[in-house]
């Protein structure tokens, strides 16, 4: 029953800056690790960044020190705030909600993206 819905995507010219937001509902966001990933037409899809359910943070090497990840467990949402954006950033950016089960392992979770340009 876990929904995630992904916003804030948009046209940035390169340097500037755009807030994602991703809402998660039927669950608490607090038992979930989360992350953003993006794709770019005709590649794979990368991990951008993520952030633990205890709040512990990673970023893939493109992003590091522009982007910052967080969250709100009060509002069940997470953020991506990207700073200085490059062209390569160009994609669609979609949510994931990751719950580590003791008798299964992980569930992954998936929005359905939020697109994002880089116009220079």
């Amino acid at each position: 029953q876990v929904q995630l819905v992904e916003s804030g995507g948009g046209s940035v010219q390169p340097g500037g800056s755009l807030r994602l937001s991703c809402v998660l509902a039927g669950r608490r966001l607090s038992i979930y690790d989360m992350g953003w990933y993006r794709q770019a037409p005709g590649k794979q899809r990368e991990l951008v960044a993520r952030i633990t359910s205890g709040g512990s943070t990673n970023y893939a090497d493109s992003v590091k020190g522009r982007f910052t990840i967080s969250r709100d467990n009060a509002k069940n949402t997470m953020y991506l705030q990207m700073n200085s954006m490059k062209t390569e950033g160009a994609a669609v950016y979609y949510c994931n909600a990751c719950f580590r089960t003791t008798v299964k392992g992980g569930v992954d979770y998936w929005g359905l993206g939020t697109q994002v340009t880089v116009s220079s």
